[in-house]
């Protein structure tokens, strides 16, 4: 269904008066109607910009002879909600954005749609409604904050978390931590690292999705401004040739998509997203295929929190572009999918060039010859575990200790902060997956709290919940099945030894077999008194490895 649908003839006469009392003209209402989804709000940082952006969008479609029409979509800024109960609402705001916005496309009529995403989960759930609603559809976002300096080195919301830990841990004064808390988110838009906001706004570009510089132009900059006035045009183009998101987010696009993850070194939430996104769009994608991509795209890329460089570096390199463009050197990229520019991805990252080797890696000379993800496997991790291998120390590619274990999140921050953890140790935080937590939620605070301590060349954290795209060190997230669902990570116990051993993909519980199948035959999973949301979400959403759906066989 498209505008025509609802406006045209005799029977549609009603409808025409109501968009009358829009006050949308005769003109207005012959031209192609577009929908612009703004997740503008006033909580979240990265979309206190986004009604510039919208204005910008809505300019551009007029000015190609379109209607545009402003509808909004939820935002959670992970960031606020770190830490706490409200962690539990940021994933799950993922399918209410895309719920809602298939609802608004199709309730509707629209012929096309302009997405104005920004954070975390706003650009997934965009996705996943695009490919749901399928008419042509332009993602835009608000673009990266600017690093903050302390000190003259540049910092990012890791840093911030960081330095909490090096407070508590008495190697921070109160007036320094002061600073950092007052420098180091320094404008509006996504946090200026390589976290899971920046990591989706860029695999856009790499989707096919996305204009040039969708994820990279910072949010500060006149030329984010340009870039929403062209979005807004080419939606119109693509209204014109009837190009539609699953004709651009095919399962050649996702393996790209991938691929650029690898060697950008994304968060390990892009293995929660794109499965889901796939999902939408009638794809498999199965988690194993993660590992297969990395060991042949090479890692280019070491943004923080994995190195010192930041989006604003990135951009000024060159951009996602310029990273396809040196895959593109030895053939890694399916070059003839579409993309919303009308052309295709080869057309698009001709001459796109690296400006900088110090920020963006020549292909043969890569910061590790395979990619930034890795997906560990074992007794513990049987449908798959995650972990960002580009921001582990390579002291702790490989660790075993014995294990800490909790129940979640909060007691595992308490014993951290109180110096009950120690080198060597693997701390265990579970039924904080998915169903368990419900709501998978992040875990900066403690794998911060541990960087910040001095812990990360020697502690290792592994959980049925996840990470922060801000997190870094020896930390496995996603583990699958989780607690809540009988997994073996709801029977471990202090002390047990448990192997990490990243290069050879593989996570294992070091107990007898007759041990644990004995602890599995009593082992009944915890449950957690729930109402609301949450509990209808619980009911309802699959394991991480899955991508974290929601099954429509229980529906």
């Amino acid at each position: 269904m498209n505008k025509e649908n609802i406006v045209s003839g005799v029977q549609n006469a009603p409808h025409r008066s109501l968009f009358h009392a829009l006050g949308l003209t005769e003109e207005e209402q012959s031209r192609p109607l577009i929908g612009i989804v703004s997740s503008y709000n006033e909580i979240v940082p990265g979309h206190i910009n986004l009604d510039k952006i919208v204005d910008a969008v809505k300019m551009g479609v007029a000015m190609a002879g379109g209607t545009p029409v402003v509808f909004p979509a939820i935002a959670v800024c992970d960031g606020i909600a770190m830490g706490h109960r409200g962690m539990k609402y940021s994933l799950v705001t993922r399918d209410l954005i895309a719920d809602s916005t298939e609802a608004m496309a199709l309730a509707h009529g629209f012929d096309g749609l302009v997405m104005v995403p920004n954070c975390d989960k706003n650009v997934p759930g965009l996705l996943m409604a695009a490919a749901r609603v399928n008419i042509p559809t332009v993602f835009v976002s608000g673009g990266p904050m600017l690093a903050g300096k302390v000190d003259g080195r540049k910092t990012s919301l890791s840093s911030m978390f960081e330095a909490v830990g090096a407070y508590n841990a008495g190697k921070l004064s109160d007036e320094k931590l002061l600073e950092y808390e007052c420098r180091t988110c320094p404008t509006c838009g996504s946090c200026s690292g390589m976290y899971t906001a920046n990591s989706m706004n860029c695999l856009t570009e790499a989707l096919g999705m996305g204009l040039k510089g969708n994820g990279t132009i910072p949010a500060v900059y006149s030329a984010r401004t340009e870039l929403a006035k062209h979005a807004g045009m080419a939606v119109m183009d693509m209204v014109k040739k009837d190009i539609r998101p699953r004709d651009i987010m095919t399962r050649d696009a996702l393996m790209n998509a991938l691929t650029v993850d690898m060697a950008l070194g994304c968060s390990t939430n892009s293995m929660l997203h794109l499965p889901a996104i796939a999902h939408e769009c009638g794809i498999k994608l199965d988690l194993d295929i993660a590992n297969e991509i990395s060991k042949k795209t090479p890692n280019l890329c070491h943004l923080a929190p994995a190195g010192r460089t930041y989006m604003e570096d990135l951009n000024e390199a060159g951009g996602v572009y310029a990273v396809m463009n040196e895959l593109n050197k030895k053939g890694l990229l399916n070059t003839d999918c579409m993309t919303v520019t009308g052309r295709t991805i080869g057309e698009n990252i001709s001459g796109c060039v690296n400006l900088d080797p110090e920020v963006i890696r020549p292909i043969d000379e890569p910061y590790s010859e395979t990619g930034g993800i890795a997906v560990l496997k074992g007794n513990l991790a049987p449908e798959g575990s995650v972990v960002k291998r580009s921001a582990v120390l390579p002291e702790m590619l490989v660790h075993e200790g014995p294990a800490r274990v909790f129940d979640c999140e909060e007691d595992a921050q308490a014993a951290i902060n109180a110096g009950k953890i120690v080198a060597g140790d693997v701390v265990v935080i579970r039924y904080e997956g998915p169903k368990g937590g419900p709501g998978m939620r992040e875990m900066l605070n403690p794998t911060s709290a541990i960087m910040g301590m001095g812990l990360g060349s020697s502690v290792a954290l592994i959980t049925d919940g996840r990470f922060s795209g801000a997190t870094r060190g020896a930390c496995i997230g996603h583990i699958t099945p989780e607690a809540a669902s009988g997994g073996l990570i709801g029977v471990v116990e202090e002390g047990d030894i448990i192997s990490i051993n990243i290069p050879e993909n593989s996570i294992q519980l070091k107990v007898d077999e007759a041990v644990i199948r004995e602890r599995m035959k009593s082992f009944v999973p915890k449950k957690k008194e729930l109402s609301g949301y949450l509990k209808r979400y619980a009911a309802l959403v699959s394991g991480g490895a899955s991508g974290a759906i929601l099954n429509s066989t229980d529906y």
